[in-house]
């Protein structure tokens, strides 16, 4: 652990703590709606509704246990009762080391936003991370903090470098061969660790995150791991359980009274021995990988680090190693959950994973058949079976901005420094936006009948991966890891689920509450 000068310590946890107010007189506002009249109708900050806070501890008394009516891990259920109660907007003010947050409900109003930002626009900050990056670990990160608890000028030339290579389609399309390697690698884990009636143990979840790691390491740098091999390297278990500490541990520091800004709290060293093992993690493998690329078989397709390296003009590695650490920290437990939910769902739903292996079928006909990226494109779909299963219960239940200037939105002033988080969850949810929302129907993402009600919706009310200049930098490689692995599991085995169904919660994202009993029966 590093030793922080108690000083400058407590300084940043007075400047965290004792957040600058909002400007309820301010006149000077960016106006997102477009008529003199709706401009004059404008009503104050003070007038948006919400939760009352108390003397002091302000609203996040709501999150103390036992006293408050805030779970963390049901922030589901809050968010959709804040929804009901207030409506399609609601202010949580008051809360301590953060700005206030306003929850925004309306698909209309997200979209105005997001049409309307700036080329660096900020994301609602984690102030526990950035005071890993840029005091802890400011060596080392300097001015490439990556895109995770950066913004302004570092997190855009950071960015705009490196999504040359993450979004573009084609150089993604390279990488099938790395992900099905991976993906076959899983199912023979599967058919060792299933028991005699085909049902696959508890902790089943924690096995898609080896799938998930396993993927990233080779794609990224390419790496074969052996995540999922019967004498796998303990070191990559410890990484998982580093990642999912991480997320755990994120809401925690964030929302709770923020003691560790004054001193180092359990909690605290826990996050940060956590982040310390994935960094150690990635600089150890980053390390190999790139003396590995010093004698590289030019047959082969470069690993996105060496393909970052050709364009970091600074040739010392540190881009590639960041974007690795970003990717490790965010791409594990999120693309592990996904195909979690996406298997749970399609074993509840038999009749649409008949459908489903039928497309597969269709176009993989032979099982040891090379799925190429032409195979993909035509798995219609099971990309609509994932859009469905994002759209119900998306791995993260929100996201949204932080107000670089004084905004109206829904005809209220938001001051600049406002966090404004829009409730995709609650969103996608509701039968104003989806059509029998509570009904999982993959078919509403398909052209089959324009006339069905059930195909119309809002294209801002499911965004599972964000949207605009800060849309998740994996989201190509995530979608490509999904519909592959997704694909080799239908075409070999029928998934059936023969238990009570199970609820969600935030474990800590966006996961069935229990364990996947998951039945996997060859075809």
């Amino acid at each position: 652990m590093l030793k922080i000068n108690f000083l400058n310590k407590f300084q940043y946890f007075k400047n965290y703590l004792f957040v600058k107010k909002v400007n309820y007189s301010s006149t000077t506002i960016d106006n997102l709606t477009t008529t003199a009249e709706e401009y004059n109708l404008v009503r104050s900050y003070r007038e948006i509704p919400g939760p009352k806070p108390i003397p002091f501890l302000g609203n996040t008394w709501r999150f103390i246990p036992y006293i408050g009516d805030f779970k963390i891990q049901e922030i589901d259920k809050v968010s959709k009762r804040l929804f009901k109660q207030y409506g399609d907007i609601v202010k949580i003010e008051g809360l301590m080391g953060r700005p206030d947050m306003v929850f925004l409900y309306d698909a209309d109003e997200i979209q105005k936003i997001f049409r309307q930002e700036e080329i660096m626009p900020h994301r609602p900050s984690m102030p526990s991370l950035n005071y890993y990056k840029h005091v802890l670990r400011k060596d080392f990160f300097k001015s490439n903090a990556g895109v995770i608890a950066s913004h302004g000028e570092s997190w855009y030339q950071f960015r705009s470098k490196v999504q040359q290579i993450m979004l573009q389609p084609r150089i993604v399309g390279l990488y099938v061969s790395a992900i099905e390697e991976s993906s076959l690698d899983f199912i023979k884990r599967i058919e060792r660790i299933k028991n005699k009636e085909n049902q696959v143990p508890d902790d089943f979840l924690n096995e898609i995150n080896k799938w998930s790691l396993e993927s990233i390491a080779k794609v990224a740098l390419d790496l074969r791991l052996g995540c999922m091999d019967e004498d796998a390297n303990l070191e990559t278990q410890q990484l998982i359980d580093a990642v999912h500490t991480f997320f755990t541990n994120v809401g925690i520091l964030e929302l709770k009274i923020p003691f560790w800004k004054l001193f180092y709290t359990p909690k605290y060293h826990e996050y940060v021995c956590a982040l310390d093992k994935l960094f150690n993690f990635t600089m150890k493998y980053t390390k190999i990988a790139m003396e590995k690329s010093k004698y590289k078989d030019k047959s082969r397709e470069l690993s996105l680090l060496e393909r970052v390296l050709e364009i970091d003009d600074s040739r010392d590695g540190n881009l590639a190693s960041v974007l690795a650490l970003d990717l490790f920290l965010v791409g594990i437990d999120t693309t592990a959950t996904a195909v979690g939910s996406i298997l749970y769902q399609l074993a509840l739903s038999p009749d649409k994973q008949a459908l489903l292996f039928e497309e597969i079928k269709r176009e993989l006909p032979d099982k040891d058949m090379e799925i190429k990226r032409k195979h993909l494109d035509n798995l219609k779909y099971l990309k609509a079976c994932v859009k469905e299963t994002l759209r119900m219960y998306p791995v993260v239940i929100g996201n949204g901005r932080c107000m670089t200037k004084d905004t109206v939105i829904k005809s209220y002033h938001i001051p600049k420094g406002v966090q404004v988080v829009f409730q995709h969850y609650v969103i996608s949810n509701e039968e104003r936006y989806f059509k029998q929302s509570d009904k999982f129907i993959p078919e509403r993402w398909m052209n089959y009948d324009t006339n069905d009600s059930r195909q119309c919706h809002h294209s801002f009310a499911s965004l599972p991966f964000g949207f605009g200049r800060r849309m998740c930098l994996g989201r190509r490689f995530a979608d490509l890891e999904i519909i592959v692995v997704i694909s080799k599991i239908i075409q070999k085995y029928r998934l059936e689920y023969n238990y009570e169904k199970m609820d969600y919660h935030i474990n800590p994202l966006y996961t069935p509450k229990g364990p996947l009993r998951l039945k996997f029966i060859k075809r």
